[in-house]
């Protein structure tokens, strides 16, 4: 987690810049700033707290619920930014807008975007209409985890045929099916980013 006191918030006049990304797929949130008080409550709540000019301290979320939970920080080479990746609860912007830099910021991963359609449909619910395949995944367990193993197992001949087509397209699948049958006992994509973020630093 983020070192405040090798942060430089001198040079801001007691603040740094926080670039907010959403952590599940990459899209640019919004820009704001923190000073020490609002990155010690955003370390202490796991939410983030910010520092206007004009509002002074303020809990992002607090009044509409679009609260921005914290997946990691991390400060700039020079110590006087810092890169919050966050799940948002919903938009970032106060316009309603996912991102304060509008659509153009919203441009995501392949894997960021395959993960936000899944909790789409995990949020689906009981909602009338066609059930989608990700849908039926969700709803039936013995279904999903035989199809892990399924994928996994045609991976496997893939790698083992020196096939890079077939190898690609079934590493595809076993990550789609692997990110529904997270998400159905409550996981996600930033689940899984946390855990490899924790183990970059150790000895392999």
């Amino acid at each position: 987690m983020l070192d405040i006191d090798k942060l430089e918030f001198t040079k801001g006049n007691g603040l740094v810049t926080v670039v907010a990304q959403d952590s599940r797929t990459g899209a640019l949130l919004m820009v704001a700033h923190a000073d020490r008080e609002a990155l010690e409550r955003t370390i202490a709540t796991g939410e983030m707290h910010y520092r206007s000019r004009t509002r002074g301290l303020w809990h992002k979320g607090e009044t509409s619920g679009n609260v921005q939970r914290v997946v990691s920080l991390s400060a700039d080479c020079d110590g006087d930014a810092v890169l919050a990746r966050v799940i948002p609860a919903g938009p970032a912007c106060h316009t309603g807008s996912q991102s304060c830099f509008g659509d153009d910021a919203l441009d995501v991963t392949a894997i960021g975007a395959l993960d936000a359609t899944i909790a789409k449909r995990a949020a689906e619910n009981g909602a009338v209409g066609t059930k989608s395949y990700t849908r039926r995944l969700l709803d039936d367990r013995n279904l999903r985890l035989k199809k892990i193993g399924e994928e996994a197992a045609e991976l496997v001949t893939a790698c083992a045929d020196g096939d890079l087509e077939r190898a690609c397209e079934e590493t595809a699948d076993v990550i789609y099916h692997s990110l529904v049958a997270l998400r159905a006992v409550g996981g996600s994509l930033a689940d899984v980013e946390t855990v490899l973020t924790r183990r970059r630093g150790e000895r392999r």
